[in-house]
């Protein structure tokens, strides 16, 4: 099945011509939406296979569409917006945004910043269906995840960083990779910090099932997914 659309939402005819230029040199369908209640309309009829969102649109505002997109799906959803205030930022990743790219802006990051993206996706659908270690399973399909038989709700967010560990089991991945794995990029909000941050969210969650989390700090270097019974037999 082809590959869907971008969809880029702005209510400015101008900056959406920019983008679907940008984006149309590197191989990329476009399509545009000037308000949010268009762009909710397009992205369940057509698919897309990543978001570019605007914050300030008429009918309903980005961050409504963007709660909106990640009640059922966990499509790339990239900012760009000038809102260029670390809440707007720290708001936009609490709500599942991938990226954050604050106007004016570069063609060339942006059009790498979506390629990125579209290959962490791809990587994502190529992944195993279910995965089940004896103590995390993953259901990708579902977008469920149970630790010894208990369900746990991750965000979407989340999940990309526990199923990215997981996928690389008994490897160090430093902050860097994550980014680069989870998150797409290579910095962002924090310097980095998120990184830290979204391990803790991931290991509490788990370890309120039992009373720890199979993921290790490699201090100096890192985070390791080791499940119990990789533990035991190392």
């Amino acid at each position: 099945m082809p590959a869907g659309p971008v969809l880029v939402v702005d209510d400015h005819e101008d900056l959406c011509a920019l983008v679907t230029a940008v984006l149309e040199r590197e191989g990329h369908r476009t399509i545009c939406a000037a308000d949010g209640r268009t762009a909710l309309r397009a992205f369940f009829e057509l698919r897309p296979s990543l978001v570019i969102l605007d914050v300030d649109l008429p009918e309903a505002d980005g961050w409504i569409v963007l709660e909106r997109i990640r009640e059922l799906s966990d499509v790339p959803v990239l900012m760009l917006t000038g809102a260029c205030g670390e809440l707007e930022k720290v708001r936009a990743f609490k709500l599942g945004a991938d990226q954050y790219v604050t106007k004016p802006f570069s063609g060339i990051e942006l059009a790498a910043r979506v390629g990125r993206l579209l290959r962490r996706r791809s990587d994502t659908v190529d992944a195993p269906a279910v995965h089940d270690d004896g103590f995390v399973r993953i259901d990708h399909a579902r977008r469920s995840v149970h630790v010894a038989g208990h369900a746990v709700h991750l965000t979407p967010l989340e999940f990309r960083l526990l199923t990215t560990l997981v996928r690389h089991r008994g490897q160090v991945l430093s902050r860097d990779q994550l980014l680069d794995l989870v998150w797409g990029h290579d910095g962002g909000v924090g310097s980095g910090d998120e990184v830290r941050v979204y391990i803790g969210y991931v290991r509490r969650k788990l370890a309120s099932v039992l009373d720890h989390a199979p993921i290790e700090t490699v201090r100096g270097f890192g985070y390791r997914y080791e499940p119990p019974a990789l533990v035991a037999a190392a």
